[in-house]
């Protein structure tokens, strides 16, 4: 009886523990399942800044509003070519306070150049809202319009660092005006990303440091636009969740964005939200 009493308990063991092995792998597939970042983490990509894939916009506003800004750069081109050219018969001001910047830059190498067109930038305008400077609640400004006014919100700064940069020689490939969301607060942010070497500089107008894109987990990257067009950043730990509603940029405070690096963003929780029909509706 005791013979028998042991080998069943052996056998009720073995059992128990195959259940509970078993459970423990259905868990992990699961959990896998529900969070696809935990399989992406592991290699994160860096073609894109922030290790993120991104997926383009083919349609909608905000593919509109970025091929606008583009077509507004281009236009602008030729007027800083011909000040270029021959800067004593150039008449743009405006072209000429972007070339100064831009030449400036082609003075330094690496990382310096790269820092010397965020610090320029910072310091050539001044921080207003779209509503104060033009009574709408989104405007996105070409570089020279910005230069003219000496005055934008971050995605205005944004563009005119973009658009420097090309002008100094870095590789369209290695730049992105991307759209971040601070997780805490839900405030959004318009920066430019740059790569130098294997790494993912980020230029803020609210600061002259360029932290790498790894330093910014706080943050999470919504919407990059480049030389391709705009695009949308994947989000892996969402892939399952029901599409939730994006904001458009917060509209920086009215202070001064280089001397307070620690300043945040104009914005709550509760603005973004009342902001989030508005967005989804211009990135879609």
């Amino acid at each position: 009886m005791s013979a028998f009493i042991a080998a069943r308990a052996g056998a009720l063991a073995t059992a128990f523990f195959t259940l509970l092995s078993g459970a423990e792998a259905h868990a992990a597939a699961y959990a896998l399942r529900e969070n696809p970042v935990a399989i992406e983490s592991a290699a994160p990509s860096r073609d894109e800044p922030f290790g993120l894939s991104t997926s383009a916009l083919t349609d909608g506003p905000l593919r509109d509003k970025w091929l606008a800004v583009e077509r507004a750069i281009a236009a602008e081109a030729d007027v800083i070519a011909a000040c270029a050219a021959d800067r004593s018969h150039c008449t743009s001001q405006p072209a000429l306070r972007f070339l100064d910047i831009v030449n400036a830059a082609t003075t330094r190498d690496g990382l310096a150049r790269l820092g010397e067109i965020n610090r320029a930038i910072n310091l050539a305008i001044r921080p207003i809202s779209d509503r104060a400077q033009y009574g709408l609640e989104d405007h996105w400004s070409s570089p020279l319009a910005t230069l003219a006014s000496g005055a934008g919100d971050c995605e205005d700064y944004a563009i005119a660092k973009l658009v420097a940069l090309r002008a100094a020689g870095v590789p369209e490939k290695d730049l992105r005006l991307v759209i971040i969301r601070e997780t805490a607060t839900g405030d959004d942010h318009a920066v430019v990303a740059a790569r130098w070497g294997e790494h993912w500089r980020v230029l803020d107008n609210r600061t002259f440091l360029m932290v790498e894109d790894t330093g910014f987990a706080k943050y999470r990257p919504l919407f990059a636009m480049d030389a391709e067009g705009a695009k949308r950043f994947e989000q892996p730990m969402l892939a399952n969740a029901a599409p939730f509603l994006q904001p458009r940029p917060a509209e920086i405070a009215k202070s001064d964005p280089v001397m307070d690096a620690g300043s945040t963003a104009v914005g709550s929780n509760t603005t973004a939200l009342v902001a989030d029909e508005f967005w989804m509706t211009l990135a879609m």
